[in-house]
């Protein structure tokens, strides 16, 4: 492998001359709105806003979960949410998710409207709402949230880093890729040796860890 650059980096980072990549139009460094632009809202009591990416259907299969279990209160109306055209940065969005990322989901069965981001935080909420799909016992509800975290805390980064070094940087870095990719298999054989010992995540019961893998 040449590991030879001529980049240095600087010793402050200031910004991007050229973002290139599939996502150059939508990647900025700062946070906040760029134009204004209201959620739309329809007559159940839950709203989702998300997209049909691996993170975005999480949530999705939670509500379906729920509804299928007989949770009447589940039912939702879901909200097509366009990042390569910034939907996420809409005034509205940002009010309901500050860091801009779907899925985000906006509570209105109560008298104040409850925001709700991130997707862990999305199921665990939702779990917790309706008494479904999160052990109550401490045994088996710290080996469920053990394993919701790790979900959430390794593979959406390593997995996203791994396509976006693979499939959409402008630039392949032979580093990158190999890093990236090693780790996601290390992660991949985590899950694997887990569940050839038990039908679950958090043993003989399906959970929002599941889900959220």
């Amino acid at each position: 492998m040449d590991n030879s650059s001529s980049y240095t980096p600087p010793r402050v980072w200031s910004g991007i001359k050229d973002n290139g990549g599939r996502f150059a139009s939508i990647n900025r460094p700062t946070a906040g709105p760029t134009h204004d632009k209201e959620l739309p809202v329809r007559r159940h009591p839950l709203q989702l806003y998300s997209l049909g990416t691996p993170n975005g259907v999480k949530v999705t299969v939670m509500l379906e979960e729920l509804l299928a279990a007989g949770h009447t209160g589940a039912k939702y109306d879901a909200w097509l949410i366009r990042i390569q055209d910034g939907d996420q940065f809409g005034s509205g969005f940002v009010s309901a998710n500050p860091n801009s990322k779907i899925p985000t989901l906006v509570d209105r069965s109560g008298p104040t409207p409850v925001r709700v981001f991130e997707s862990g935080a999305i199921l665990m909420y939702l779990a917790e709402k309706f008494g479904a799909f999160l052990p109550a016992d401490g045994l088996r509800r710290a080996e469920c949230l053990s394993w919701l975290f790790w979900q959430m805390g390794s593979a959406p980064f390593l997995g996203g880093g791994f396509g976006h070094f693979y499939a959409y940087a402008p630039t392949k870095i032979e580093y990158a890729i190999d890093r990236y990719a090693m780790e996601v298999k290390r992660q991949l054989d985590v899950l694997d040796r887990r569940l050839a010992e038990s039908a679950y995540l958090t043993g003989d019961e399906y959970t929002v860890a599941d889900m959220a893998v």
